[in-house]
């Protein structure tokens, strides 16, 4: 399962991030990446010198904190899935060690991407609590019961998962795991709970998995309906296909990356249903906080009274999180999110003497806890309320990212910046929460899209080679918002201007590496790569066979409604009933005007069709491993009536890949 080689020796053909393992088909999706590539251009050098002498640097409490407890490292640095390709390699970020500034990062970024590389076991609390760190991007947390291990968050694969069980048990003494929390709804917080659990022993009572309210609806829902544009997406935000360097992919904020290999879900059987709610597990007293709607939709903090210890899930970490994600995802409330932390201030945190949480390090001492908990309070309820303020004084959803910063004061506190969201995207999310995505400006509430309106602007502005000339000119100036805002008309376009592309991506470039916020580097050095190299062949599937399962039978059909080619089914008329008789469920699904819909606990009286089929039977459709036409053969599935809806639905459905064009020109273009 673990083995040692160099970084990066092998390319594998999986990638990950919290969505889910996407398999590439690709043999090397990054062979061409950074060909054409630039160094930091002088305006990019000059503005990280002088962020090194305004940041306060001279806090290293941070750094002290992330060592502290340290008990062992591994002496791997790859964990390998049972697939064969390399799971985990936190060797690949080594060139962050070596003590030297790189002036295409961010310096803030630079620091917390040194902080995150922190790789081992780690004592939270001696004999009670302990954390590894650095096998995913999340941490696994070990609480010791009377009689085991209670496990806190089960890292985003099985593998990752298993080789941080073994490794605390070879470090600590062998412990069976007797519980499992999940905080909240996202992949690297359960995904790798097959690796530390059976689930026989879940389903037997002999280890309860507990979760907050919803945990189940969330998990499964957040990355249906949108869930091929958000896959797309995606590889932007996370810089899934940037090589590990100073020139791409740096650090995920809250940790290094996503493992990649197997992703599991077994079913919690203890919700957390009450805002405050107690349980003792093995020995161990509980006090859950439900925080739904903040970091998740479905999230809890957990208070330990006997410990003075305060799990702070991701509602508290070492950033400012995403209030927007750009993958794609419902705005997050701010304010609500920094209330939930005001609650646990003073429900817990007037006591806490130490503060651990899903992702990055913990803090100690009463002064310390109150102190984070206080400054990530206050900066995002100073997102709201400021952007807010703005918002009622005129300013605009496309204006607010040039006006609004934080008080200095929070400028000055390291919890406060914001290396997984941004000042730039989480303002704009901010008014798009409460005012939408128009400007209030006529002219931009129907606007020609921009391949229709770049043509036009690029005539006016007298056609490719002036607007060349003027963008390098504003490139050689440092000006690359600026150059930007005109090139990428160009583009639009003509997207086969290579010239035009390639100096777009030097633009991009240049702003990416200027970026304090992961996801926004990621995003501009995502986009130059595939300006400069096409769109790589990137994944068809990604959602777990476990998760699959769990997609409850009304979200998928109205994920099929959502498949459905409209103009190819205007005309199709049917009303169908569907029967699960193992789970007890029927629906009526109505086909009309073009549009399918849905109704459970419905039947009705005279169908074009009835198709009888059990839930387990249905999922080997929902998997892509049967038909329908194929479980009425083998017997599993009974039609009664005119078969022909069933056909006709089939033959409507548009299977979506995540790899349409974003940066125009790029699909199918390679070197």
């Amino acid at each position: 399962m673990t083995e040692q080689k160099k970084p990066n020796e092998n390319i594998s053909r999986k990638i990950a991030t919290r969505d889910g393992v996407h398999e590439l088909k690709d043999e090397n999706p990054i062979r061409h990446f950074h060909k054409k590539g630039k160094m930091p251009s002088k305006f990019t050098v000059e503005m990280q010198q002088e962020l090194r002498k305004t940041l306060p640097f001279e806090d290293q409490r941070d750094f002290e904190e992330s060592k502290r407890g340290f008990i062992a490292a591994p002496p791997y640095k790859q964990i390998k899935a049972e697939a064969g390709n390399v799971a985990w390699d936190i060797g690949s970020y080594e060139f962050l060690l070596e003590d030297k500034d790189i002036d295409s990062i961010h310096p803030s970024l630079q620091r917390q991407a040194i902080l995150n590389m922190s790789y081992g076991l780690y004592e939270v609390l001696p004999d009670k609590i302990y954390q590894v760190r650095g096998f995913d991007l999340a941490n696994m947390t070990f609480i010791k019961g009377d009689t085991g291990w209670i496990v806190f968050d089960t890292l985003t694969t099985k593998e990752t998962a298993e080789a941080a069980l073994a490794f605390i048990n070879e470090n600590l003494g062998q412990r069976p795991v007797v519980a499992v929390v999940y905080s909240h709804s996202h992949v690297d917080h359960y995904g790798g709970v097959r690796g530390i659990v059976n689930e026989e022993d879940v389903l037997s009572g002999k280890v309860p998995i507990i979760a907050p309210i919803g945990f189940m609806e969330h998990a499964v829902s957040e990355n249906v309906h949108a869930g091929n544009a958000m896959n797309r997406r995606l590889f932007y935000q996370y810089g899934a296909l940037l090589p590990r360097s100073p020139f791409g992919h740096v650090d995920q904020a809250i940790g290094k990356s996503v493992a990649l290999a197997n992703i599991g879900l077994i079913p919690p059987t203890r919700l957390i249903a009450q805002d405050i709610e107690e349980l003792s597990v093995d020995g161990v007293k509980m006090v859950f906080q439900n925080t739904p709607g903040t970091e998740a939709p479905a999230e809890m903090n957990t208070w330990f009274p006997d410990f003075k210890a305060f799990w702070a899930a991701e509602n508290i970490t070492g950033t400012v999180h995403n209030i927007y994600t750009l993958r794609g995802a419902l705005i997050r409330d701010p304010l609500l999110w920094s209330k939930k932390i005001n609650e646990a201030l003073y429900f817990f945190g007037q006591e806490a003497e130490v503060m651990f949480s899903s992702h990055n390090w913990p803090r100690w001492g009463n002064a310390r806890i109150q102190e984070v908990m206080r400054t990530q309070r206050d900066i995002y309820a100073n997102l709201n309320n400021e952007v807010l303020h703005l918002a009622n004084k005129g300013v605009t959803i496309n204006e607010v990212h040039n006006v609004y910063k934080p008080p200095k004061s929070l400028q000055e506190q390291w919890a406060a910046h914001s290396y997984h969201g941004s000042e730039e995207h989480n303002s704009r999310a901010v008014i798009n929460r409460y005012l939408g995505y128009w400007d209030c400006n006529p002219a931009t509430l129907t606007p020609l899209s921009p391949r229709d309106s770049a043509p036009l602007y690029v005539e006016m502005m007298g056609g490719a080679s002036k607007i060349i000339k003027k963008g390098k000119e504003l490139y050689d100036q440092g000006k690359y918002r600026y150059a930007q805002e005109i090139l990428n008309k160009l583009v639009y376009a003509e997207p086969t201007n290579r010239e035009a592309k390639d100096l777009l991506a030097d633009v991009f470039e240049q702003i990416g590496y200027q970026k304090e916020s992961s996801s926004l580097r990621n995003s501009f050095l995502a986009a130059a790569h595939e300006l400069r190299s096409g769109i790589a062949n990137i994944p068809v599937k990604s959602s777990s066979p476990d998760t699959i399962r769990a997609i409850s039978t009304d979200l998928w059909l109205d994920f099929l409604g959502i498949m459905i080619d409209t103009q190819k089914a205007e005309g199709i008329k049917f009303i169908m009933n569907l029967v699960h008789p193992d789970i007890d469920e029927k629906y009526v699904v109505e086909m009309s005007n073009a549009t399918l819909t849905s109704a459970k606990g419905f039947k009705a009286n005279n169908p074009d069709i009835t198709l009888t089929i059990n839930r387990s039977d249905l999922e080997t459709v929902m998997l892509g491993n049967s038909s329908f036409v194929e479980q009425v053969r083998a017997g599993k599935a009974k039609l009664e009536g005119n078969p022909e809806p069933l056909m006709q639905l089939m033959s409507v459905l548009v299977q979506f890949t995540p790899d349409f064009e974003i940066m125009p020109g790029t699909k199918g273009q390679r070197p």
